[in-house]
């Protein structure tokens, strides 16, 4: 990967594929105001560059059957590096877990699970989660609603002057 310094232009093109991941070339330069060729070449330097890791659809949980998103605290027994690196990649391995954090303080990973009712995450709980190696303990936080849901991270025009 080159290092790519991300000027205002960049900044804007970033911003707008988070929130359009399939608008087109053609008009995100004419939103970023370059023709489409250079707007092109630096697409591909930002994704090159790694900051741009994929692009994807955001898809209706609900109307794939997934009724139930749970967050679970999990503490490990051992947190030397082999271990937490075992349990990364058994999580890796189980689909309805979208998202793996490791955490600093109380839980050492918060996961995101999906699944299509509470009676198929106690299965996967009971089954999978809590009887994987080196699991010590597990706190579930079922979500009522979501009020916010936003991909990628606060993108400013302007990058934050230096100190």
């Amino acid at each position: 990967m080159r290092r790519v310094k991300l000027d205002r232009i960049d900044r804007k093109i970033l911003k707008d594929l988070q929130a359009d991941g399939r608008i087109t070339n053609v008009d995100l330069a004419r939103h970023v105001g370059i023709s489409a060729p250079p707007c092109l070449r630096r697409v591909r330097a930002l994704e090159e560059a790694g900051f741009i890791l994929g692009y994807h659809a955001d898809v209706n949980a609900k109307l794939l059957g997934y009724e139930v998103t749970v967050f679970a605290h999990v503490g490990l027994a051992s947190q030397a590096e082999a271990d937490l690196k075992a349990f990364e990649e058994l999580v890796g391995s189980w689909p309805q877990v979208r998202e793996c954090h490791m955490l600093a303080g109380e839980a050492d990973f918060l996961l995101r699970i999906v699944a299509e009712n509470w009676d198929a995450y106690q299965r996967f709980l009971t089954t999978k989660l809590t009887a994987a190696k080196n699991v010590s303990h597990v706190k579930s936080a079922l979500a009522i609603r979501s009020a916010k849901q936003l991909p990628g991270v606060p993108i400013d025009d302007e990058p934050a002057p230096q100190s």
